[in-house]
């Protein structure tokens, strides 16, 4: 999706001092965020050209994607704790499925350092406060282009927001640039920042188009001199922000808000196609899983990927680490022994109930399996094979490099998230319908109300299956115990703040006014 690949000058020029601002912005220990001055030397030449605007927001995207894949941390915190995901050898990925997440492992005080999502917040803000002056020296650079632009920093600063909210709880609520040594800041109240979060997106979702470089009445013509074609799967949209929204609607509980925004989100999906090819739809399995038809929400980019962040093989950036197949594959898709991670037999028959999934299912009949999510299944450790975007050319030695966009949502994901509202709200025939709706192409017999099991049960229970491997379970587990309320252990954990992880070591030295969450004292 967003590649560090340029052709002008100017803009490579601005990317280098993008890159080296954050990379300082970023290593410093002087304070709890170690966001330094962002008026380094050569600030005085940026916002001067609509390159500048360019980089910068490319910029803030790829600063999200970092903070995102780091460590795996997308996995590491949404697949991993009581999920459905076992360690083969590990022992610090078993301290996260047990729950054990202040135990002293380096990458466990590496990914609980909210630094990397801080550097997003400051890029977005920054850009916020200073994208304007481009209008001025820059004639090619519109007003409108410039309140998009804007647009897609405030939803980007937003979503960094309520990503960090939903891992810590309370965390510190900066909403403007800092220049030198700011003073300190202590954490804001969850509800607060979720707050500033909602605003604005609902801010954002007046001025951002629903496609860019096409027809979009908000945004008609070329973006940035590029067609749709360039840029579909790779920027935030109108229903990017709504998604977000509806999910922070979801986590507070406001069902809803949240059914409002799906609704709006369903009832304008299409807005989203037009002006070419591989639009946004519910997709098959073998679309999903095996790139069938080029639909894949996790290859290359795609407007499938209605939040996610892509990394181009065309565009030099398969990496190594970053994405869930280093953690998951093993021989003969890569050059790996045994998968660090991988879903036990026991908990797959479990999750996948039905013999005519297409997902996975065993035939009664002849004993053969479905091959979408998991290969090797008859041997001792299945191999979660769902997402595997990894190619003969890609290849090293003992090591892999992998392509695969890290993604947050997708339209079935959308869709199940409004059959969840809709069954909180107690409108379980229409809660029915849109789970139906979402897993109408996976193989399974349609749910009905007269079944017996119950509707969030069903909700949760497709969401399993349908976003295994894609960084929800955890916050799907909260979220129903929330619900439900009959797990005497977890309603412990919903009382006494055990939902969120410890904050890292070095924040807390950091700063003193950082407190750590009480749970983990």
């Amino acid at each position: 999706m967003i590649s560090l690949k340029y052709k002008s000058s100017n803009l490579g020029r601005f990317i280098i001092t993008l890159l080296v601002i954050f990379t300082l912005s970023i290593s410093s220990c002087k304070d709890t965020l170690d966001v330094q001055s962002t008026r380094l030397v050569g600030e005085e030449n940026l916002w001067k050209s609509q390159e500048d605007a360019k980089g910068a927001i490319i910029g803030i995207y790829t600063l999200m994607r970092t903070a995102m894949v780091a460590d795996n941390t997308h996995w590491l915190m949404g697949d991993l704790r009581q999920g459905d995901f076992t360690s083969t050898n590990r022992s610090d990925l078993r301290a996260i499925i047990n729950g054990q997440l202040n135990a002293s492992y380096p990458i466990l005080n590496r990914i609980t350092n909210w630094r990397r999502f801080y550097s997003v917040v400051n890029a977005a803000s920054l850009f916020i406060e200073r994208s304007r002056e481009i209008v001025a020296n820059d004639p090619r650079y519109t007003s409108i282009n410039n309140e998009v632009d804007v647009a897609q920093a405030r939803a980007l600063r937003a979503f960094a927001y309520f990503y960090m909210v939903r891992i810590w709880g309370d965390v510190p609520l900066l909403i403007t640039s800092h220049d030198g040594d700011f003073s300190t800041h202590p954490r804001t109240s969850k509800e607060k920042v979720l707050a500033f979060a909602t605003s604005e997106l609902l801010l954002a979702t007046k001025v951002l188009p629903f496609r860019y470089g096409g027809t979009d009445p908000i945004l008609p013509g070329l973006y940035y001199g590029s067609a749709w074609t360039t840029w579909n799967g790779v920027l935030f949209t109108k229903l990017s922000a709504y998604a977000i929204l509806a999910h922070i609607a979801a986590w507070e509980g406001n069902y809803l808000d949240c059914e409002a925004y799906t609704k709006y989100f369903v009832d304008n999906t299409t807005n989203l196609n037009g002006d070419g090819s591989f639009g946004v739809k519910y997709i098959t399995t073998d679309e999903l899983t095996e790139n069938v038809n080029a639909y894949s929400p996790f290859a290359f980019k795609r407007a499938v990927q209605i939040v996610g962040f892509g990394f181009e093989y065309g565009n030099g950036e398969a990496t190594a680490n970053g994405h869930i197949e280093q953690l998951t594959l093993a021989k003969p898709l890569v050059p790996k022994e045994y998968p660090e991670i991988y879903v036990p037999k026991d908990t797959i028959r479990k999750a996948f109930t039905s013999p005519t999934d297409n997902r996975f299912s065993i035939d009664p009949l002849t004993n053969l399996y479905r091959t979408n999510y998991f290969t090797n299944y008859s041997s001792e450790r299945p191999m979660f094979s769902k997402i595997k975007v990894v190619g003969q050319a890609q290849t090293s030695g003992n090591f892999a490099f992998f392509t695969s966009a890290v993604l947050f949502t997708r339209i079935e994901e959308v869709t199940l998230l409004r059959a969840e509202a809709l069954a909180a709200l107690g409108l379980n025939a229409d809660a029915a319908n849109s789970l139906n709706q979402a897993a109408a192409l996976r193989g399974n017999p349609a749910y009905t109300l007269s079944s017996g099991v119950d509707i969030v049960d069903a909700i949760f229970a497709e969401r399993r299956r349908e976003l295994m491997g894609e960084g929800w379970r955890w916050y799907d587990l909260v979220r129903y115990n929330k619900l439900k309320k009959n797990n005497p252990a977890f309603n412990a954990l919903l009382t006494n703040g055990g939902i969120y992880w410890p904050v890292s070591n070095d924040v807390l030295n950091a700063n003193a006014k950082i407190k750590q969450n009480p749970y983990w004292n």
